[in-house]
């Protein structure tokens, strides 16, 4: 799964935030369900704001807080026939930038917390996404698959992370449930971070 993650860093990049109308912000280090995320999606793509946990168009509540259902993560080889998913999966196909996301492991009251990253230099990985416009508010969730070798030890779930070539397949609607699989990752231990600390020191590893 992925429940938090940081910005990405797009400075000096194709998608430097200039390019894309999109007013520069601070970097955050630890992005939570319900806040807001940037997406990639449209032709020709463009960015936005998102509220990160995804809203299906039916529903009737009048406030964001009335979805009771946990729907940041979305996974692949279900959206497809979920009530929840089904018309963001034909329609709302987006793409989710981000620099990084952490998993815990170990029992509860003592998880450890962990950052993964690419394995190689890039600095931005790209998430399978589903966005859905709820009223005036637009929603979007993360997919997630089965983990591979680069999630060694950690949660058996991660993020669907496109290359180049698997991001053009998911924004024409792929129904490809390998998109992400070869995707190469490390990661190392950090510090315990309570729901509000935020800050570059939260990636940094830990010192045994």
């Amino acid at each position: 799964m992925c429940g938090r993650f940081i910005d990405p860093n797009l400075r000096g990049t194709e998608f430097e935030l200039s390019e894309i109308k999109i007013q520069p912000f601070k970097r955050r280090y630890n992005v939570r369900p319900t806040d807001p995320v940037l997406i990639w999606s449209g032709e020709p793509l463009s960015a936005a704001w998102a509220r990160w946990g995804l809203i299906p168009a039916w529903f009737k509540g009048t406030d964001p807080k009335d979805w009771k259902a946990t729907t940041f993560n979305a996974r692949i080889e279900e959206a497809k026939d979920k009530p929840t998913y089904r018309t963001a999966w034909r329609y709302g196909r987006c793409l989710i930038p981000i620099g990084g996301f952490y998993e815990w492991t170990g029992a509860k009251g003592t998880k450890q917390p962990h950052f993964i990253q690419s394995a190689g230099n890039a600095e931005t990985l790209w998430l399978a996404g589903l966005a859905s416009p709820w009223h005036e508010l637009l929603t979007c969730t993360i997919m997630t698959r089965a983990a591979n070798a680069g999630m060694l030890d950690l949660p058996d779930r991660m993020p669907v992370i496109l290359d180049p070539e698997e991001r053009e397949a998911w924004l024409a609607g792929s129904e490809d449930l390998t998109l992400g699989a070869g995707v190469a990752l490390r990661h190392h231990p950090v510090q315990r971070f309570g729901l509000r600390d935020d800050g570059p020191e939260l990636i940094e590893e830990m010192d045994y």
